[in-house]
């Protein structure tokens, strides 16, 4: 049938002999689009993105049921405002009250997620990095340099949270350049130090004296690290956010084994940022800041399961870049672009 155009269209023809217009219209000679394929491109677009937003932010979907639940999160500072990137939450176990870094503050909470004191300028913290506590209760904080101090350090505090001193980092090759970044202690109170991508971890004596510098080598080579924190037996855990590994030493600093694989796959490591251990059972959690993700393995190193996912919701992270474990085996994450602590419970 002639449309008027100089284009047939397709007729259909029912059984009682009745003519069936067609619902689509041809590209006649006046240049106009198939409305039906308009239509089924747009649905088609709108399919795919819907697929693509259930692959990226919907982590449940991808990891089904994994062995821990979502339990809590923190939000706010102690005068009821938000927290704002928050790098850094250590479960203090003397006490049991979280240390979090947020930006140019340390907010103290109780163990059920109550904010209580808070560090900042005033106070002697400007440019916090990393932070631990002894077994005294006293607190050390890595801090960058400033306008008004350029000079990197590690700063101390009594159990009081009153400022005594400042270490400044020397007897070392490199040492005028050494970035503190994070930090952890041992029973004896010496300050493990592990500094922005140095190849090694510092051991200090608590007066700030250099005492040894553990150094995990690959090929002949040392590799640079991010992290250092210590378990309850003493084990020593070392972070490479560009191999991809974790280095593991017992108390007396001999290399016992080291685990992770480089990759941006299931039970790969992208960037590793920090490791949290559960005392009770040696399981160690891995925050993996590109991929979002939290990778969990077994006191020996053995890949168990991933969760979490990019996204915004409850049990997603978006590049979350710090880890701890209460003793009660909570798991705290600091989901820093989601501006929030995230808390999780083992199913057991």
């Amino acid at each position: 049938m002639s449309n008027g155009h100089g284009t047939t269209q397709p007729v259909s023809i029912t059984s009682n002999g009745n003519v069936m217009e067609p619902n689509y219209v041809t590209v006649g000679r006046n240049g106009h689009r198939n409305l039906n394929r308009s239509r089924l491109l747009l649905l088609t677009l709108c399919s795919m993105l819907l697929a693509l937003s259930q692959v990226l932010f919907i982590p449940h979907k991808l990891y089904a049921q994994p062995p821990v639940a979502y339990l809590n999160v923190i939000t706010e500072d102690e005068e009821e405002g938000r927290l704002s990137f928050p790098s850094l939450v250590f479960a203090e176990p003397v006490r049991n009250e979280i240390y979090v870094i947020s930006q140019s503050r340390i907010i103290i909470y109780t163990s059920d997620f109550f904010p209580i004191f808070t560090l900042s300028k005033r106070d002697g913290i400007e440019s916090p990095q990393g932070l631990t506590v002894d077994a005294e209760g006293n607190l050390y904080v890595a801090q960058g340099a400033t306008k008004d101090n350029p000079r990197h350090r590690i700063s101390v505090f009594n159990a009081c949270l009153k400022w005594e001193r400042d270490i400044y980092l020397k007897g070392f090759e490199e040492a005028d350049s050494f970035i503190p970044y994070r930090l952890s202690t041992d029973k004896n109170g010496n300050i493990y130090v592990a500094g922005l991508y140095f190849p090694g971890a510092l051991i200090l004596n608590n007066q700030g004296q250099l005492l040894e510098i553990i150094s995990p080598e690959e090929e002949g080579r040392k590799i640079k690290l991010n992290y250092v924190t210590l378990d309850k037996a003493g084990r020593i855990y070392l972070v490479s956010e560009e191999e991809g590994h974790i280095y593991v030493y017992d108390e007396d600093r001999k290399f016992l084994f080291r685990f992770g694989e480089k990759g941006g796959s299931t039970g790969k490591l992208s960037r590793p940022q920090a490791v949290g251990i559960d005392n009770r059972n040696g399981r160690m959690y891995v925050v993996d800041y590109m991929r979002h993700t939290i990778s969990v393995y077994d006191k020996d190193g053995k890949y168990l399961f991933e969760f979490g996912g990019l996204g915004w919701g409850e049990g997603w992270f978006q590049y979350p870049r710090y880890i701890s474990v209460d003793p009660i085996g909570r798991v705290l994450i600091a989901d820093t672009f989601n501006d929030r602590i995230e808390v999780f419970q083992p199913k057991e």
